[in-house]
């Protein structure tokens, strides 16, 4: 199959011809029709991640058709159309047993434990506990940027954020789970501040519901601005970027009793972020972090798409061949763009 690989982080990938994967015994091979082009792939790429062996296959987002399957598996068969979350929970830890797989003990996750889905196959495990069918209707570009950003952001404003009607949130951060963050919170009821640099992120903000939009290169603190538009503070904010400045601004941002919800990676040299804890105590808030979404959690996800009522497929604002995947990969440290890019690797 063709593949984009790195050998050495943060050096120039490339695609080329590799050996097509096999399913374990509890798995599935997927031919891959469509799959996301996320800034985890970037933290990955970097060395940032490290489960990751070189040479790596990156890519986690994605949705295609079983093409194969391993001997114990019973609910899948070649030709179903799925996608998977990032996150492959084993099924059988106590994790998995109270339906978090979310934060399985023994998860694996392609374009990370293994190799991904910037290829024109990748090895799925445990795919009864894991694989979810796709409605007919919903197209595989639509379906790759679910796996990650969009379950990411429904979870992370839904369950771990319980976001009510009325309430203010703030996003910091308008890539693709800003962006679904957006959406989805606007969907529930909310009232959303958008904060970002670009102009065209907050452009695409207020196009999926944003009340407020905050210029982050034009306001000097921009949690004060949050607090000043919102009457008070956020009652629920999330960094959905992943720096030391979007986390604090986040935390900084709520009145009191609100819920900071953690879903950008926060990679540092010394493996800890300062968080304004004295703000926290004072004013009883909530951190949590949230980490993708199970795959039993999809169908309220899904039927919420298929109403309408939610419009994932709006977020889709580019589509590239593999052949270009390596230099846009390679941008996402300077240049992350605007909504979801999706990488077709057939065409």
């Amino acid at each position: 199959m063709r593949a984009v690989v790195f050998e050495r982080f943060g050096e120039p990938a490339e695609v080329r011809e590799v050996p097509d994967p096999a399913p374990a015994e509890h798995g599935v091979v997927v031919r891959v029709e469509a799959t996301g082009l996320c800034r985890s792939d970037w933290h990955g790429w970097m060395g940032h991640d490290p489960d990751i062996t070189l040479p790596h296959v990156p890519g986690h987002e994605l949705a295609g058709v079983v093409e194969s399957v391993g001997a114990r598996v019973t609910g899948w068969r070649p030709g179903d159309r799925v996608t998977v979350p990032f996150i492959c929970a084993c099924g059988s830890c106590a994790d998995c047993t109270a339906g978090d797989q979310q934060v399985c003990a023994h998860q694996t996750q392609p374009g990370f434990t293994h190799w991904g889905s910037f290829a024109q196959y990748v090895a799925l495990d445990h795919a009864d506990v894991n694989l979810v069918a796709l409605p007919d209707e919903l197209s595989y570009g639509t379906a790759a940027s679910l796996g990650c950003r969009f379950a990411t952001a429904f979870r992370a404003v839904v369950a771990q954020g319980r976001v009510a009607a009325g309430e203010w949130v703030a996003v910091h951060g308008c890539g693709g789970v800003g962006l679904s963050a957006v959406m989805i919170a606007a969907a529930s009821g909310a009232r959303v501040v958008a904060v970002d640099v670009s102009p065209q992120a907050l452009d695409l903000a207020r196009k999926f519901g944003a009340a407020q939009c905050v210029d982050a290169s034009r306001t000097e603190d921009t949690a004060a601005a949050i607090r000043d538009l919102t009457g008070g503070g956020a009652h629920l904010s999330l960094d959905a970027l992943g720096s030391p400045v979007t986390c604090a601004a986040s935390v900084n941002s709520l009145r009191r009793r609100g819920r900071h919800i953690q879903v950008g990676l926060l990679p540092s040299e010394t493996g800890t972020t300062p968080v304004p804890m004295a703000r926290a105590v004072a004013l009883e808030l909530e951190l949590l972090g949230s980490h993708g979404m199970a795959a039993h959690a999809y169908p309220r996800m899904l039927e919420l798409v298929r109403a309408g009522v939610l419009r994932p497929d709006l977020l889709v604002t580019s589509t590239i061949p593999l052949d270009a995947a390596p230099e846009s990969l390679a941008a996402l440290g300077t240049a992350p763009g605007s909504g979801v890019t999706v990488i077709e690797p057939w065409s």
